[in-house]
């Protein structure tokens, strides 16, 4: 089975220029927790809400007048339409990440999520084991 088979493909989409209040409202219109950051059709970042709150709230900056592109993720890894279930799995362990853009070239034609793997890896044991190593526990600091 191929990413293009599971992708979300109808996507809110931010740009680097919109306001982190504005993202998150597009993140709560859509009840999703993370967006992808475009120039035109090319993806150029993502942001999360986890960004939102490291990246922005946690240092008391105002997200009314902080830029996506101020918080946004960069270095993203993404994968074409054709990558099978097995490959996206992979990278999402090595990573250890959640979600990934899928690109046609240049462009953003949809995303794909753990959730979405893991609906299909219930058919699949290989693919199941893999999705067991993406998220590994971390120990929360004692404040």
């Amino acid at each position: 089975m191929k990413i293009k088979d599971i992708m979300t493909d109808d996507l809110a989409v931010v740009s680097p220029d919109t306001t982190v209040t504005e993202a998150a409202q597009v993140m709560q219109r859509h009840d999703v927790g993370v967006v992808p950051v475009c120039e035109g059709a090319n993806i150029v970042g993502l942001v999360t809400d986890r960004d939102i709150v490291v990246r922005n709230i946690a240092h008391g900056k105002d997200p009314n007048h902080t830029m996506v592109r101020d918080v946004m993720t960069t270095q993203v890894k993404s994968v074409s339409p054709e990558t099978n279930l097995q490959q996206a799995a992979g990278i999402m362990a090595a990573q250890q990440i959640r979600r990934l853009p899928v690109v046609e070239g240049d462009r953003l034609v949809g995303m794909v999520s753990l959730g979405d793997l893991a609906t299909k890896a219930k058919y699949d044991v290989e693919l199941s084991k893999t999705l067991g190593e993406i998220s590994i526990p971390s120990q929360p600091e004692k404040i």
